[in-house]
């Protein structure tokens, strides 16, 4: 634990500002620490770091340093300077309360041992978990979006799904169908477990009530070890 604890200055540019733009937060920031009598205080800048980042080199080290007991306030310019969003903010200055760090924000005027700071923790919460909705809503809407244009969702698959999901559903073992599918019995397991996924969440994705046919061996994924025994499938499960 460190006795002689610092106050944590942090500003940021991002990639085209003006390097004035990082010397004038930098100027505000020890303006501040000269009206209040501040002098044991450390500063963190990073040049050039998109605001979007999930890391970045000096903010990196300042928390780093926060954590190891370091610092007893943190003061930033603003809340954009800091922090790549709502959800970012508001995570940053839970681990600040717990570690029993203040924070203040310089342009929001807003400083976290004040009650109105303290008030802010409710509203920031309230914002996040809207914008996650948001997100979230945004996602959905996309992809819905997508599938109803006819473009596939995601990777391209290297195992026959339907075949194995209709196999399965006539009772056939894991070791069965792979031989019949001509794909390992990871791969069946692997699929049948997204099966099950879908079927939780109400959204199948493949309709196993439509015809089959045993996928030719252009189709067999590669690399999987599996039974060299010819690919056949029963009649009884063509004919349903």
């Amino acid at each position: 634990m460190f006795m002689d604890k610092k106050t944590f200055l942090y500003a940021r540019v991002s990639t085209g500002m003006q390097q004035n733009g990082l010397e004038s937060q930098i100027r505000a920031l020890r303006e501040f620490c000269n009206r209040t009598n501040v002098s044991n205080y450390v500063i963190f800048q990073d040049e050039n770091q998109s605001g979007t980042k999930k890391s970045r080199p000096a903010l990196d080290d300042m928390m780093k340093r926060a954590r190891n007991g370091e610092c007893e306030k943190v003061v930033v310019y603003s809340f954009s300077r800091f922090a790549r969003s709502v959800t970012h903010l508001l995570s940053a200055l839970q681990e600040f309360e717990k570690l029993e760090i203040k924070f203040l924000s310089l342009s929001e005027a807003v400083d976290t041992d004040t009650p109105i700071g303290k008030a802010l923790f409710t509203i920031l919460g309230s914002v996040a978990e809207l914008e996650r909705d948001i997100l979230a809503e945004r996602v959905r809407l996309g992809l819905a979006n997508a599938r109803a244009k006819g473009i596939k969702i995601g990777r391209k698959k290297t195992r026959p799904s339907e075949l194995i999901r209709r196999l399965r559903a006539k009772g056939l073992v894991h070791r069965e169908i792979a031989r019949i599918a001509g794909c390992s019995s990871g791969a069946v397991a692997t699929e049948l477990k997204a099966w099950a996924k879908e079927k939780e969440q109400g959204v199948e994705t493949i309709n196993i009530n439509s015809d089959i046919k045993p996928i030719s061996e252009s189709e067999k994924v590669k690399n999987d070890k599996v039974d060299a025994t010819p690919a056949r499938l029963p009649l009884e499960i063509v004919r349903y």
